[in-house]
């Protein structure tokens, strides 16, 4: 089964499956000599986890990370950083119904066709448990950025038909981690909360889009024509269960004014050059520009959900799932720090490619 790592210079190969004993990643590529912060990597796994608000999954998961190589003495050598994550509160028999059903809009169908067989207990190797190895490996990678004062921070923002209206730079950042929902906006907040717990009621479940901005990201990350630095943040969201589209910059938008409305005019401002405005995103050529990178990814409802549909059996006869257990009714509050650490390894990457590339 290829596809398993992602990344260049700094390279991640995640391994488990969501019913395994645990799952883990060989982070490689992370430069010697940093100091590490596990208490850091730690809370950045604690908002990913399930368990941590009503509107979530009730899977009980510590997510504790154990560390396995890569560091001495609170920094990192230079070798590869192995870890693992035990997985503690499987309940497997929450799947035996779908054994030799194919849930809707699942990987069940997909992945027998491929390979002839599946993992029905959560989905395996597709389940977003898979995800939890993402945001440690992108806890590293901040770790990293935060040596060159690059930030990302990333907010629900819009969940259904409720959505902030206003600009990313005229929101407070401040109050993403304040609500269970991790939005920017207190207010539709708690308009958000109260529909997906509505929704939650019904057994049914909502998508929405998760909003991300890296600030003080330098002109020159990204490599030109097939490893530009939108693509690989493209590639890296879409690769995010349950992820149906991606757009940075103006995006769709964009496509509506002219070229003279959209082009971003130069300036010189303190002697530094930028942009007056921003419709390009941070990015240009598939080079980073010294502005805001911002972009949006979409997220679709959870395809679990407690109501009774119809699909078909392994031998093609028609068949009734509903489902069991505990799942998310809304994807996008744990969905957050996932968008951030991608984005993370993402950008860590392109920036050991760019001092590679520099006398």
């Amino acid at each position: 089964m290829p596809g398993n790592q992602f990344g260049q210079l700094l390279s991640l190969t995640s391994f488990g499956e969501s019913h395994g004993e645990a799952i883990g990643g060989i982070l490689e590529g992370m430069p010697a000599g940093i100091s590490i912060d596990l208490a850091f990597i730690q809370n950045e796994l604690d908002r990913r986890k399930p368990g941590q608000s009503a509107i979530v999954s009730q899977r009980k998961e510590p997510d504790s990370i154990n560390i396995l190589s890569g560091i001495f003495e609170g920094k990192t050598t230079g070798t590869p950083i192995g870890f693992i994550i035990a997985n503690e509160d499987q309940r497997s028999k929450d799947y035996s119904h779908n054994e030799d059903v194919f849930r809707p809009s699942h990987a069940d169908y997909t992945y027998q066709a491929k390979y002839g067989m599946r993992d029905h207990r959560g989905g395996g190797r597709s389940s977003a448990r898979e995800t939890a190895v993402r945001v440690a490996a992108g806890a590293f990678a901040k770790i990293l950025l935060s040596h060159y004062n690059i930030s990302i921070h990333a907010w629900v923002n819009s969940v259904g038909a409720i959505s902030i209206e206003k600009k990313h730079t005229e929101l407070d950042l401040s109050q993403i981690e304040k609500n269970s929902v991790r939005c920017a906006d207190p207010v539709i907040a708690e308009k958000m909360i109260a529909y997906i717990d509505s929704i939650r009621k019904q057994g049914d479940s909502v998508g929405g889009t998760v909003r991300c901005v890296i600030k003080n990201c330098p002109a020159g990350l990204g490599e030109p024509v097939f490893d530009r630095l939108h693509a690989d943040l493209g590639k890296a969201m879409l690769s995010i269960n349950a992820v149906k589209g991606f757009e940075y910059g103006s995006g769709f938008a964009g496509t509506l004014l002219k070229g003279s409305e959209h082009n971003d005019a130069f300036v010189n401002e303190n002697e530094k050059i930028r942009t007056a405005t921003n419709f390009s995103g941070g990015i240009q050529g598939g080079i980073s520009n010294g502005e805001e990178i911002y972009f949006t990814v979409a997220f679709k409802p959870v395809a679990t959900i407690m109501m009774e549909q119809d699909t078909v059996n392994a031998s093609g006869e028609p068949a009734v799932i509903k489902g069991k257990g505990r799942h998310d009714p809304c994807v996008l509050p744990r969905a957050v720090p996932i968008v951030e650490a991608m984005s993370a390894l993402v950008l860590a990457d392109h920036l050991l490619r760019h001092r590679s590339s520099q006398i």
